[in-house]
């Protein structure tokens, strides 16, 4: 069983990956880390975990994990996938990776020169209804792609939230905005070359909490929306000229609504609807992951996809700042 330790007791970890290591059926929680050791026994016991550590440090010393998964601020993520890289560790790290595209080249760098494995947990790209869209798409199910069209909102104005305090890389776009862009790029196997946007930010927060955005992808384009103050929404849909796909609960599929996409015909008389009852893509990940590390097959979300993801937000922002325009990705 592979041997994974959990670095803080972060509400992510706890609630969707901890549980998804706990399913799964080729790795085991043996390690949980917190600056407060009281908090990481609790959460250790909670899910069986042998060991507890009172520092980060500590348990990326330890020969008890073989790898480490990282729910903590964005703000911290570039820095601890770094030294967990560094301690030989392999390393699942929580979205956004990083703040600015350059910034993940480190981590690129601590990878290569360790030998370890280093993904983005962006856990939409192992849920088999996104691995649907692909294949349809592929296989020109509606036929050709003129247009997708995505949405994802909630609201939240807790102020001490860390999506609504910029000093821990808050904000709507590295939280939610990441996800139209990497799921469309995922299903198409296409970028962006450049994009326009209308960036709002909350004045007493100071993070981006509402964006518009629209993609050039050359033969077709993405346009979305997304707000950390609006009623919860999500939406994507792919629409082709014989056809499109849309897909129910692209993000927090089983959450938000039922695991299904469907697929309308050119006329909009046919409907075919595909279900995915009880996929986990937090469990599908975090054991595609293992399987990757020790030496199998599997592919996981690579950090070079990372850049260009992250190059995508950048680019929203400076469209944001920009106003009016086309900016280049």
């Amino acid at each position: 069983m592979f041997r994974w330790g959990v670095l803080s007791t972060a509400k992510i970890g706890r609630e969707q990956v901890l549980p998804a290591l706990a399913e799964a059926d080729n790795g085991v929680v043996a390690a949980v880390a917190s600056r407060d050791r009281a908090k990481a026994r609790a959460l250790a016991d909670r899910f069986n975990a042998p060991h507890a550590f009172g520092s980060y440090e500590d348990m990326l010393a330890s020969d008890v994990i073989e790898a480490v998964y990282i729910p903590l601020p964005t703000s911290q993520h570039v820095e601890w996938a770094i030294k967990a890289a560094d301690a030989g560790k392999h390393v699942l790290v929580e979205k956004p990776l990083a703040l600015k595209a350059a910034d993940i080249e480190p981590v690129i760098a601590a990878r290569d020169r360790n030998g370890v494995i280093v993904a983005e947990a962006f856990m939409v790209t192992y849920h088999p209804q996104w691995l649907k869209v692909r294949e349809l798409l592929a296989d020109g199910a509606i036929g050709r792609l003129r247009y997708v069209q995505g949405a994802f909102t909630y609201y939240n104005v807790d102020p001490d939230n860390m999506r609504n305090r910029p000093e821990l890389g808050g904000g709507a776009l590295p939280d939610i905005g990441v996800y139209p862009t990497v799921s469309t790029r995922f299903v198409t196997g296409r970028e962006p070359i450049r994009v326009q946007a209308n960036v709002e930010f909350d004045k007493a927060f100071g993070t981006d909490t509402y964006s518009s955005i629209r993609a050039d992808f050359g033969d077709f384009e993405l346009s979305f929306y997304l707000s950390t103050q609006m009623a919860a929404r999500q939406l994507m849909v792919f629409h082709g000229e014989e056809g499109f796909i849309e897909v129910r609960s692209p993000f927090n599929a089983g959450l938000y609504e039922h695991h299904k996409i469907e697929l309308h015909n050119q006329k909009h008389t046919e409907a075919t609807v595909f279900r995915f009852p009880g996929a986990s893509h937090y469990r599908l990940q975090v054991e595609a992951f293992a399987r990757a590390a020790q030496g199998g097959s599997d592919k996981v979300f690579a950090l070079e996809d990372s850049v260009k993801n992250q190059m995508v937000i950048d680019a929203i922002f400076r469209a944001g700042a920009k106003g009016a325009g086309w900016v280049d990705v």
